[in-house]
């Protein structure tokens, strides 16, 4: 269990989770469980997803990504509420890049683990962060 405290450790986890999750030996659901309450829901622009919304949507991440990279511009935490400003770019293998601008909103359970985020977001014109 990873514990989020500051927020060093928020900006941490944004860009440590993702590369866990995707590029990990480890199981999925083990990986999401470290950080993420089981009762964990996120609402990403409107839409809700849930514990197995969200494994479902990292499985074909493994298969496409080639590589992500998150840069945080602001990470804050005041007790159980977080809020953090951060760019998130996946270098898929069909695809290409695809860059998001995150702005992120969240509640942490008290063993420090996220129980609730609220996201909006942003596409933004993809450059790939390996070209520089």
């Amino acid at each position: 269990m990873s514990e989020i405290t500051s927020g060093t450790a928020l900006a941490g986890y944004l860009t440590t989770y993702p590369q866990q999750v995707v590029f990990g030996a480890a199981d999925p659901a083990e990986v999401f469980d470290r950080y993420h309450t089981p009762d964990f829901v996120m609402v990403n622009d409107g839409l809700t997803l849930d514990r197995e919304r969200l494994l479902g949507h990292v499985r074909p991440a493994r298969h496409n990504a080639t590589a992500i990279d998150v840069y945080v511009d602001e990470a804050f935490v005041d007790g159980t509420r977080v809020a953090a400003r951060y760019t998130l770019t996946a270098r898929m293998r069909h695809s290409g890049v695809v860059a998001t601008e995150i702005h992120m909103f969240g509640q942490l359970a008290p063993d420090g683990r996220l129980r609730r985020v609220e996201q909006l977001t942003r596409t933004l014109p993809a450059t790939d962060p390996a070209a520089s």
